[in-house]
């Protein structure tokens, strides 16, 4: 059986007026802290669940099993907290000020392409930090009260959430979109036992609009509204552990970590917002990186430099099983010809293998 997640929660005694003040003073707070938009949500996720299992059902998820692994309590939150009756969501802009543009680490098949929200410190820790500063100041206002505070750590349905909050509804490529400010930003959320004011959602503004499904590198929007991640380029250069299905290989390109290609062609990101936030900001040249410089780095390198981001999560192996498939993508040459067999005696078998199908490639592309 599932863990049920607990914390002490309270009996708050507040007004009607008093909760719908603290409501408002919350958005104050919220902007105070750097998020852009707060909203509040009820707990009915009724058709979000229905959604879910028949996802579930048609094994879309992958090898990503913590999808199933809680049941209810991802779609029930007063499963998952007892005594959760609102959500407090959140979302802070996170495109880095003065990067690269995207579009031109996409377009130089000799670089590497990182997603967005990855080429600086880690979302998680700098959204929870503020969420729980937010929690104290309403602490302070309000006298104790039951909550707890979730960034991707747990069986949350943060983008459900969010849409019933108000913040933006769900495109066919599932991210949520704003209409003010496109899709380029990261989401949190306050579970509690506070009966808060809630927000409306916002109507859908996909329209008949399928830039996101046509550009796909690999298909995986099987469906508006529908994305099998099992095809999708975050699924497999993030989650998967083992070796990437070998068609798809090509159609990665030079995307080592994640993919942006949905949001960059979205119409609706032409209203989005860089960020302030100095944590966002590319380290180690990240933005427009070469796919060799990458390459090179020894574990000890990679460790060092991926402290405090979210380029840890596939390992150090996944790392370089995704920097080998984009060297075997990228223009002939015998330069990464030798930095790949150079590589090749030193990495696991799983490595190995996409060292070798890079060669291939390599040698198929050059010239007779």
């Amino acid at each position: 059986m599932p863990t049920v997640i607990a914390i002490k929660m309270h009996q708050n005694s507040l007004s009607a007026d008093e909760l719908s003040e603290l409501a408002s003073n919350i958005r104050a707070w919220g902007a105070e802290l750097g998020f852009q938009q707060i909203g509040i949500a009820d707990i009915d996720l009724a058709e979000t669940e229905l959604r879910l299992e028949e996802w579930l059902a048609r094994g879309f998820h992958g090898e990503m099993t913590y999808m199933s692994r809680h049941g209810t309590r991802r779609t029930r939150p007063s499963e998952l907290i007892q005594g959760t009756c609102r959500v407090i969501c959140a979302r802070m802009n996170h495109l880095p000020a003065g990067a690269h543009p995207p579009e031109s680490a996409l377009a130089d098949k000799n670089k590497a392409y990182v997603a967005r929200y990855a080429l600086g410190r880690d979302y998680h820790k700098l959204l929870r930090r503020r969420l729980q500063q937010l929690s104290e100041r309403v602490t302070a206002a309000a006298g104790e009260w039951g909550y707890r505070v979730f960034v991707d750590s747990g069986p949350v349905m943060e983008k459900p959430l969010a849409a019933k909050a108000g913040l933006g509804w769900q495109g066919k490529h599932s991210n949520l979109l704003n209409r003010e400010a496109g899709s380029w930003f990261m989401l949190g959320t306050i579970y509690t036992d506070l009966p808060l004011p809630v927000d409306a959602p916002v109507t859908n503004h996909c329209g008949s609009c399928t830039a996101c499904i046509d550009v796909c590198p690999t298909g995986a929007i099987v469906a508006p509204y529908v994305v099998d991640a099992r095809r999708c380029i975050s699924y497999l250069t993030i989650e998967l552990r083992g070796s990437i299905p070998e068609d798809l290989r090509p159609d990665l390109g030079n995307r080592v970590f994640g993919c942006d290609d949905c949001q960059l062609h979205c119409p609706w990101n032409k209203y989005a917002h860089t960020s302030d936030e100095t944590d966002f900001s590319p380290r180690h040249g990240l933005d427009s990186a070469t796919l060799l410089s990458l390459f090179a780095w020894d574990e000890a390198t990679w460790e060092k430099r991926t402290r405090g981001s979210a380029l840890r999560r596939p390992g150090y192996d996944g790392w370089l099983r995704n920097l080998a498939v984009a060297l075997g993508n990228a223009p002939p040459s015998q330069e990464i010809c030798a930095a790949l067999t150079g590589r090749r005696a030193s990495v696991p078998p799983m490595v190995q293998e996409h060292i070798d199908w890079a060669l291939r490639r390599q040698l198929e592309k050059s010239p007779a």
